[in-house]
Parts: C-alpha cells; sequence; structure tokens
C-alpha cells in the first residue's frame, strides 16, 4: 500500500498515511482539525542495470558494447568476412 503525505494549512503540521488506492484523501488536520493538502514529491526511483533504455534492445551493430561482451580487440575492418552458415541438412526418408 503506498504512503501519502499530507500537511495541514492553518497548523503547518505534515504527516504520512499509509492508504489503499481506494480509500478516501484524508481532510481534517488530527491535531487542530484544519483541512489537510496531500504533499507531492519526486519519486526516488533509480532504474539499474540493463533493459530500461530503449538502445539497450539493439543489435551488435550500436556504438555501444554490452558489459557482457568479451574484451577482444576489434578488428580494423567494419565488415564481416566470415561466410554465411550453411543450413542444416534435411533427415532423408526411405523412398517408398
Amino acid at each position: 500500500m503506498p504512503t501519502y503525505q499530507y500537511q495541514c494549512t492553518e497548523c503547518g503540521e505534515g504527516l504520512e498515511a499509509v492508504q489503499k488506492f481506494t480509500d478516501d484523501a484524508l481532510t481534517e488536520c488530527p491535531s487542530c482539525k484544519g483541512r489537510l493538502k496531500k504533499v507531492f514529491s519526486a519519486v526516488g526511483i533509480v532504474f539499474k542495470g540493463s533493459g530500461f533504455y530503449r538502445n539497450d534492445s539493439r543489435g551488435a551493430s550500436s556504438s555501444s558494447t554490452p558489459a557482457s561482451s568479451s574484451s577482444k580487440p576489434a578488428s580494423s575492418s567494419s565488415t564481416s568476412t566470415a561466410a554465411p552458415a550453411a543450413p542444416a541438412a534435411a533427415p532423408s526418408t526411405p523412398a517408398a
């Protein structure tokens, strides 16, 4: 359940309340019976690791290299000279 922050408009006292999303907002200060106002602040979320940014899912042609790649020196040529792999042979079936 989320924790909401409130501040009284009369006495300035602040309080926190753990409420369900479906609960009504608090409106009365428990100290002076003044009007409460919700306080909104920045959310403290930090996304760490891979998978959170648009460029994390790009192929090997991107300018950045993933952390899990090996540390081999880069070749001077940017195009690959290796031949493509041959397709797997289909299993032979006896003629009927």
